[in-house]
C-alpha cells in the first residue's frame, strides 16, 4: 500500500517561491476551499507532475513554471510503501528528477526515462491511468472509465489486478521466440551447407576410387624390373670403370634422387593449387548454391576465394622455390653429366652401357613420377573419407541441435497461448468479475442509484432498470453517470485494497460536489467517504465550502495575494 505523507511545491504554476505544504495525513477527511483561480487544483497537477512528470490536467510542461516569477520550479513528495520511506523530487527550469529511498540517493547514472520505469513499475507499481481512476476523480481533464475505449479498460484492470506482468511475460517472450526463428533460420541454413559439402565430398570419393590398385601394382612391378636391369647395368660398368667414374655415378644418383623427391612435391603442390583453382572458379561462379539453390551469402563467397587465393599462392610460392631446387640440381647433375661424358669420351670404354643405365633410370624416374600420382591419389581418399566422417559428424550434431530448437518452439507456442489477452490474463478477471460487479452495485445503491450493473470480459457495460430495460452508460443523465463513476472509483479502490496490487490512503475528489450530483447524490456520496476508514485521507476540492464545511475534520483554504497563491493562514 503507498502511504502519502506530505508534498510541497514552489513556482508552480501560480504559486510563488514560498513553498506551498500539504499534509496528506493530517485528517480523516479535508475539504479544500478558495476562489477560482486561487490555486485550488493545482495542489492535483504537482502531485501527478512529481509520480509522473505530466499534469492532471491538459498542461506543457513549460507552463507548468510560474510566468512571474520565471524561476526554478519544484515539486517534492514523501510516500512509504513496504516499511521504506521515499521522497520524489522533480523540477524543471533546472532540470531534476531524484528519488530518495530511507534518505538514500537511487543512483543517477541511469537515463531519466529509466528512473520513471523504476518509480513507476518497482516503486509505486501505478502508472499515470491507473492514478486517474483509482486516486483521483475530477471534473478536469478527467476520462472516466466508461468513456475509455475498451484496451484502455483493460490496461486499467490489469494493473488493478496486478496481471499486467504477463503482459511484460509475452514481450519477453515474443522477443526470445523471435531469436529462436533466426536460430533455426540459421540451423536451417547450415544443414544445408553442410549437406552440399557431403554431397560434393561423395562425389570426389567416387572420382577416387576408379583410380585402380592393380594399376599402382602394375607400377610397382614396373619399377622393381627396371630397378633389377639397372643394378646390373651398374655392375656391368664399376668393372669396366675405374674410380673416378664410379664416384661421378653415385653423385648422379644422388642428384636424381633429390631431383625425383623434388618433383613429387611438385607434383602434389600443383594437385592442391588445381583444387584451389576449382574452388575459387566454385564460388566466382555460383551466387546460389546449385545443389540446394540457396542463396550463398556474399561474404562467405568472398572469404572462400580470398582463402583459396591465399592458400594458392602460398603453393605457387612452394612450387616455384622446388622447381628453382631441380633446376639447380638439374645443372649439377648436367656438370657431373658432362664429366662423365667426357672421362668416357676420353676413354672411349662402355658408352653403350652409359646410354643404356641413363635411358633406364630416367624410366624409373618416369615409373616414380607415375606411381607418386597413384599414391597421391589414395592418401587423397583417405584425406577425403576423413573430412566426409567430419561432415556427417556435423551434420548430426545439427540435426540434433535441431530438434531441441523446434522443441523450444513448440513450447513457446504453448506459453504465448496462455499469455495472451484470452488466455491466463483472461480467466484471472473473469474471476474478479463477479467481485467488481456487485461492489459497484452496492455503491450505486448507496447512491441512490437502482440500476443492475454488468461488466463483461470484453469490459463492456449491460445496464439493467428494474424493470429491465436495457441501457448504456451514454444514455443516461450527467448526473446518473456521475453516479456510475463514482461507484466504479470506490470499487476499484476496494478491489485494490483486498488484491493489496495499488491500493493507497490518499483520494482526491475534484469539484465532484460541484456538478452533477443533486442533494439526495451530496449526501449518499458523504456516506460513502465516512465508510471508507481510517486508512483513508480523503480530500475533497470543492466551491461549496460553507456547505460541507460541517461534514469534514479539516479545510484547506487557497488565496491569491499579490498574484501568487498560497494556502491561507
Amino acid at each position: 500500500m503507498i502511504n502519502f505523507h506530505t508534498m510541497k511545491y514552489k513556482n508552480f504554476l501560480s504559486t510563488g517561491d514560498s513553498w506551498t505544504e500539504i499534509d496528506f495525513e493530517n485528517s480523516k477527511t479535508t475539504l479544500v476551499v478558495g476562489q477560482n483561480g486561487a490555486g485550488k487544483s493545482t495542489m492535483l497537477d504537482a502531485l501527478s507532475y512529481v509520480l509522473f512528470g505530466k499534469a492532471h490536467r491538459n498542461i506543457n510542461k513549460p507552463q507548468l513554471i510560474n510566468s512571474i516569477n520565471q524561476k526554478d520550479m519544484v515539486v517534492e513528495v514523501k510516500f512509504s510503501v513496504e516499511g521504506a520511506t521515499y521522497t520524489i523530487i522533480r523540477g524543471l527550469k533546472k532540470p531534476k528528477f531524484e528519488i530518495w529511498r530511507d534518505d538514500i540517493l537511487i543512483n543517477q547514472d541511469s537515463h531519466s526515462k529509466d528512473h520513471q520505469k523504476i518509480l513507476e513499475q518497482n516503486i509505486l507499481k501505478l502508472n499515470h491511468k491507473s492514478f486517474h481512476q483509482i486516486v483521483v476523480l475530477g471534473s478536469s481533464s478527467f476520462v472516466p472509465f466508461m468513456q475509455l475505449p475498451s484496451h484502455i479498460r483493460r490496461e486499467v484492470i490489469e494493473d488493478l489486478l496486478d496481471i499486467n506482468v504477463f503482459s511484460t511475460m509475452n514481450q519477453l517472450l515474443k522477443q526470445k521466440t523471435a531469436l529462436l526463428k533466426d536460430s533455426l533460420s540459421s540451423n536451417t541454413h547450415e544443414l544445408q551447407l553442410v549437406q552440399t559439402k557431403i554431397d560434393a565430398q561423395k562425389s570426389h570419393l567416387c572420382e577416387i576410387h576408379k583410380i585402380s590398385e592393380s594399376a599402382k601394382q602394375e607400377k610397382l612391378d614396373q619399377i622393381s624390373e627396371e630397378e633389377s636391369e639397372l643394378a646390373l647395368l651398374n655392375v656391368l660398368v664399376t668393372s669396366r670403370e675405374d674410380s673416378i667414374l664410379s664416384d661421378l655415378q653415385t653423385r648422379q644418383a644422388a642428384l636424381d634422387t633429390k631431383i625425383n623427391e623434388m618433383g613429387k612435391y611438385v607434383f602434389q603442390f600443383n594437385s592442391k593449387q588445381k583444387a584451389s583453382n576449382k574452388e575459387i572458379k566454385f564460388y566466382e561462379d555460383n551466387e546460389d548454391c546449385p545443389t540446394c539453390e540457396q542463396a550463398i551469402e556474399s561474404s562467405f563467397r568472398l572469404d572462400k576465394v580470398q582463402n583459396a587465393k591465399d592458400k594458392w599462392d602460398e603453393l605457387e610460392e612452394a612450387r616455384q622455390q622446388c622447381e628453382h631446387q631441380i633446376g639447380k640440381l638439374t645443372n649439377d647433375k648436367q656438370d657431373i653429366q658432362t664429366s662423365m661424358d667426357a672421362e668416357i669420351e676420353e676413354r672411349n670404354k662402355n658408352h653403350t652401357l652409359k646410354e643404356k643405365i641413363v635411358w633406364t633410370q630416367r624410366r624409373i624416374t618416369s615409373l616414380q613420377g607415375e606411381l607418386s600420382k597413384l599414391e597421391t591419389g589414395v592418401h587423397s581418399l583417405q584425406d577425403a573419407r576423413d573430412s566426409l566422417d567430419r561432415e556427417e559428424s556435423k551434420k548430426s550434431d545439427l540435426t540434433d541441435h535441431k530438434l531441441k530448437l523446434a522443441e523450444q518452439r513448440e513450447y513457446h507456442n504453448v506459453i504465448t497461448e496462455l499469455l495472451k489477452d484470452t488466455g491466463i490474463k483472461t480467466k484471472i478477471i473473469r474471476q474478479y468479475l463477479p467481485v467488481i460487479n456487485k461492489l459497484t452495485n452496492q455503491y450505486l445503491q448507496i447512491l441512490d442509484f437502482y440500476v443492475h450493473f454488468d461488466l463483461d470480459d470484453s469490459f463492456k457495460e449491460t445496464i439493467r432498470s428494474r424493470h429491465r430495460d436495457a441501457f448504456s452508460y451514454d444514455s443516461f443523465s450527467e448526473g446518473e453517470k456521475q453516479r456510475i463513476d463514482l461507484a466504479l472509483l470506490f470499487t476499484w479502490r476496494q478491489v485494490a485494497k483486498m488484491k493489496n496490487s495499488i491500493a493507497t490512503n490518499l483520494l482526491i475528489l475534484d469539484e465532484t460536489f460541484d456538478s452533477s450530483l443533486d442533494a439526495d447524490g451530496v449526501e449518499n456520496l458523504l456516506k460513502i467517504i465516512d465508510t471508507l476508514g481510517h486508512d483513508t485521507n480523503t480530500f475533497v476540492i470543492s466551491h461549496k465550502g460553507e456547505v460541507l464545511q460541517q461534514n469534514f475534520e479539516r479545510k484547506i483554504e487557497f488565496v491569491k495575494q499579490k498574484n501568487f497563491s498560497k494556502i491561507a493562514a
